[in-house]
């Protein structure tokens, strides 16, 4: 039984080396607030946006400016953020026990119903980090704008393990 526990020590740090998947820099805050807050064994994250270098990667509305393609990206971006915003508050992703919840703002035109494609870009990036045991319930919502006109914003809360 120790073996077992051993192998899964390193497990989402492996898993992003497998993957060849490289972390930006954490995100830095965009205005007055903290980028993680940990409270117990839960670590809340703020909202994260698509951004590289405190840059926008994207900026409109899926529908509109953007496609299915643009938004799924962007929400890949904002789930490597919350990425690394966690590592940088925990360490190490080991420390994460599961995704506890995903939620997922897609800024759309009217007619863009396909915003639970452009969320399945970041659930799948978690799934292949964490793996399917401990992918989170999740919030799809479109809304009509986003902070700094950006396309995606997201919501995640991780339960964590000392």
């Amino acid at each position: 039984m120790a073996t077992a526990n051993i192998s899964q020590l390193h497990e989402a740090e492996d898993r992003l080396k497998e993957l060849g998947i490289q972390l930006p820099t954490a995100p830095t805050p965009f205005g007055t607030y903290v980028e993680t807050l940990q409270t117990g064994n839960l670590l809340f994250l703020s909202g994260m946006l698509p951004v590289v270098g405190h840059k926008a990667k994207y900026v409109g509305r899926l529908g509109n400016e953007l496609d299915l393609n643009a938004g799924r990206d962007a929400a890949y971006t904002a789930g490597l953020s919350a990425l690394a915003a966690a590592r940088q508050h925990l360490g190490s992703l080991d420390r994460i026990s599961r995704v506890v919840r995903l939620g997922v703002f897609v800024a759309t035109s009217g007619d863009f119903l396909e915003q639970p494609k452009v969320a399945d870009a970041v659930s799948d990036l978690f799934q292949s980090i964490f793996g399917v045991d401990k992918i989170p319930v999740r919030l799809v919502i479109g809304v009509a704008s986003l902070p700094l006109g950006m396309p995606i914003e997201l919501e995640v809360i991780f339960e964590i393990s000392d």
